[in-house]
């Protein structure tokens, strides 16, 4: 559909593509680089060569992703982890074209623009999909969507979720692609219906209703961010000083002189790593604090079974008798939380050993029923901890659980002074759009905030700080559309994918079997020798 472009060109494209794709996610939080980004990747998979554009692709991401996961360098403590994860991240990337390349030998799709948007847009969603399930569970960091926390597409998380953002900017991205070829061969009808349909994608999120009214009632929540006084590999040394921090917190928060009583203070994930359930001393500095507010407290925090290994947990606990429900996480991350395969890996980088102890996997969905004396009534809420704010559906299983609310509860410090945090918080703000549902989202060290149910921010922290966040949060009750549909818009996609992944590779042999013929031919019609 294209012309190719002269390989060094192509190369050094994909490379500068990459990286200004990164300035689309925080802390610049310039989202149109995502279309740009896009069209320079198009442009650079020009040549039939899958091979090719696997290179390209997979140039692409590694430009892409070591910027963007810088701080995995920081939270590693050295350059190999940080390396290995950028580069198996990219390789998705590489495979995402590889397939496209193929695809694309079906004439339907590369004699037709919009088609071939679409099976662009397919395939992209499609490896997004396939690169948060393998391998250990996936990685969720730098999908398209993330990218437009502050964007006109952010509504459509609404209707679509994150798949449907980053299918939009894939297209987008192509389109953008496409108007350059049609202006250099001043073409104008192509490059205005391309442009026409750019500005309509832009356009069309602003018609998506999003309801921010109250449904059940309101809850009046306090957050607290303890801050530790060490960020990075040593922050959680000090166990007792981070929980005496987050415990300082809440007496502040009991301090207040305000009108609006509260209902439930939130901690963030680690903000005790000495589980109040077996320590008497953590226990009663804990409650002391719940009943200094008197209201019921979620906190994040470890448990250590006899059985071996850890969960990180989200516990609720009750003023005067303790914990009454908990949370456990269901995606542990890997190398960050248990290594797998450990003896093996521990050959390749001795650091592995640093997590010590395995965490397990929690097999309960995201809900917690909270006591609100004030609306005589348990609350349903739903604590995400951490990684877990990237998973689609493990946030959609909450929701359609009864979840009125949603609780981010992350650990950041670890991360140090890196955009870690604030890439975690855009994508906090898009399941806010996502779900219609109030969000908390609160860190050890900031950046905290909360949320209304569309993504308008009403309250946020600084970073390494010790502050508190109080606000009324609306319930909610309804479903949107994308928590309805779940997964089944990306299963379907990615059927599609398939499906014409296999049109193109029968496209692919025919046109080789008739290039052959051709050859043949012309080679019997060849004058012999007298």
């Amino acid at each position: 559909m294209f012309p190719a472009l002269p390989k060094t060109v192509s190369f050094a494209l994909a490379a500068i593509s990459g990286f200004i794709c990164d300035w689309a996610f925080p802390d610049k939080n310039l989202w149109f680089l995502a279309f740009v980004s896009i069209a320079g990747l198009v442009v650079s998979i020009a040549r039939e060569s899958a091979a090719w554009n696997f290179f390209i692709g997979t140039t692409w991401g590694i430009a892409f992703f070591l910027p963007h996961i810088a701080w995995a360098e920081y939270a590693a403590g050295g350059t190999l982890p940080w390396i290995a994860l950028s580069v198996s991240q990219a390789l998705f990337i590489g495979f995402a074209m590889w397939v496209f390349t193929i695809i694309r030998r079906w004439e339907r799709i590369s004699n037709n623009m919009g088609f071939s948007a679409l099976a662009f847009a397919f395939t992209w969603v499609s490896v997004e999909a396939l690169r948060m399930t393998i391998p250990w569970g996936g990685f969720p960091w730098g999908r398209l969507g993330f990218s437009q926390s502050d964007s006109p597409l952010a509504r459509l998380a609404w209707l679509g979720g994150i798949p449907l953002i980053s299918a939009v900017i894939a297209v987008l991205g192509f389109l953008i692609a496409a108007a350059i070829f049609a202006a250099l061969r001043v073409n104008m009808w192509r490059v205005g219906l391309a442009l026409s349909a750019c500005v309509a994608l832009i356009i069309v999120p602003f018609t998506v209703p999003l309801d921010t009214q109250a449904q059940s009632g309101t809850l009046n929540v306090a957050g607290i961010q303890g801050n530790v006084a060490n960020p990075g590999l040593g922050a959680f040394a000090n166990r007792q000083e981070v929980l005496n921090n987050h415990v300082a917190g809440t007496h502040a928060v009991a301090g207040r002189d305000t009108t609006q009583p509260l209902d439930l203070v939130v901690w963030p994930e680690n903000g005790t790593d000495i589980d109040p359930q077996v320590d008497s001393t953590a226990s009663a500095l804990i409650d002391e604090a719940a009943q200094a507010v008197g209201v019921p407290l979620l906190l994040g925090a470890q448990e250590y079974p006899e059985s071996g290994g850890r969960y990180n947990v989200s516990l609720l606990w009750q003023p005067g008798v303790g914990v009454i429900d908990r949370y456990a996480k269901q995606l542990p991350v890997p190398f960050g939380e248990y290594i797998p395969h450990r003896d093996f890996f521990r050959k390749l980088y001795a650091g592995v050993d640093l997590i010590y102890t395995d965490m397990i996997a929690g097999q309960e969905i995201a809900v917690v029923d909270v006591p609100v004396a004030r609306l005589e009534r348990t609350v349903p809420v739903a604590p995400i901890i951490c990684f877990e704010v990237g998973y689609d559906d493990l946030i959609g299983s909450a929701v359609r659980g009864g979840a009125e609310v949603l609780f981010v509860q992350t650990n950041n410090a670890s991360f140090g002074h890196t955009n870690e945090s604030t890439q975690q918080l855009a994508m906090s703000r898009l399941r806010a759009i996502e779900t219609g549902r109030s969000v908390l989202h609160i860190s050890t060290v900031g950046v905290s905030a909360m949320y209304t149910p569309n993504g308008v921010e009403i309250a946020r922290s600084g970073h390494f700080t010790a502050e508190q966040l109080v606000g009324s949060l609306n319930l909610r009750t309804s479903l949107t559309p994308a928590v309805v549909v779940g997964k089944w818009p990306v299963y379907i996609v990615s059927a599609g994918t398939v499906l014409m992944l296999v049109a193109g590779s029968v496209a692919g042999i025919k046109q080789r079997r008739s290039r052959r013929q051709m050859g043949t031919s012309t080679t019997s019609k060849k004058p012999g020798k007298k």
